[in-house]
C-alpha cells in the first residue's frame, strides 16, 4: 500500500493481557475492559520474557487493559511510559460487545482476516487503522532514534500494521511480545523469547 507511513526501523509490540470480553469472544474495540486475573498474570510473564533485552521506552494505547500491561512490565522493567491515542483499539461501532463467532457465522466468513471486510460505517475504517498506528509508531522511532521502543497495543492495531508491513496476518496472543523487524525493504513479525 503505497502512501502510508513506514516505520524507519524494526520496532517490538506487545498485545494486552486478556480480557473477560477476550474470553468470551467479544468484539472490544474501544469498550473500556480491565484486565482479568489471568490477563494480569500475562502482563507479568511478558515483563519476565522482555527482561533480558534493552527496552528504553513503553508507549500503550490509552485503554485501561493495554495501560495496565505496560504498567505491569514498565514497572519490572525500570522503563518510563507514556500513553499515546495513536495505539487507542479499532472502534468497531455497532459490533462492540457482539460475539465475534457469531458474526463471522452471519457474514460467512471463514478467516479472522475477513473480520475488516465487515465493518460497519459507524466504527473505524480499517485502512485508518493502519494509518494511524504506523504513523504513531513511526513518529515515536523518528523521535527516539537511538531507542528500543515497545508498543503495547490490541489485536485489531498489530493485524492492521502487520497486514501493510509483511502483507498477512499472523498469530497474535495476549501477553506475547512480538518484534516487528525490518530487512532493507523487507518486514518480518516473530514472537520475542
Amino acid at each position: 500500500m503505497m502512501g502510508l507511513p513506514t516505520p524507519s526501523r524494526s520496532f517490538l509490540c506487545l498485545r494486552h493481557g486478556v480480557t473477560d470480553w477476550n474470553r468470551q469472544g467479544r468484539f472490544q474495540g474501544r469498550t473500556d475492559i480491565p484486565l482479568n486475573d489471568e490477563g494480569i498474570s500475562q502482563a507479568d510473564a511478558a515483563a519476565l520474557r522482555l527482561r533480558n533485552l534493552r527496552i528504553d521506552h513503553i508507549v500503550a494505547s490509552p485503554l485501561i487493559r493495554a495501560v495496565r500491561t505496560a504498567e505491569i512490565v514498565a514497572s519490572s522493567l525500570a522503563a518510563p511510559l507514556a500513553i499515546d491515542d495513536g495505539l487507542i483499539e479499532c472502534d468497531f461501532g455497532s459490533l462492540e460487545g457482539q460475539s465475534i463467532a457469531e458474526a463471522m457465522k452471519v457474514h460467512g466468513l471463514t478467516a479472522r482476516e475477513q473480520l475488516a471486510t465487515i465493518l460497519p460505517g459507524d466504527g473505524e475504517a480499517w485502512p485508518t487503522v493502519s494509518a494511524r498506528a504506523l504513523r504513531c509508531v513511526g513518529q515515536w522511532l523518528d523521535s527516539h532514534p537511538q531507542a528500543n521502543v515497545l508498543f503495547v497495543c490490541h489485536d485489531g492495531v498489530m493485524q492492521a500494521m502487520s497486514e501493510v508491513l509483511c502483507g498477512h496476518w499472523f498469530d497474535n496472543r495476549h501477553g506475547t511480545p512480538f518484534k516487528f523487524e525490518r530487512t532493507g525493504d523487507a518486514w518480518s513479525v516473530d514472537e520475542v523469547g
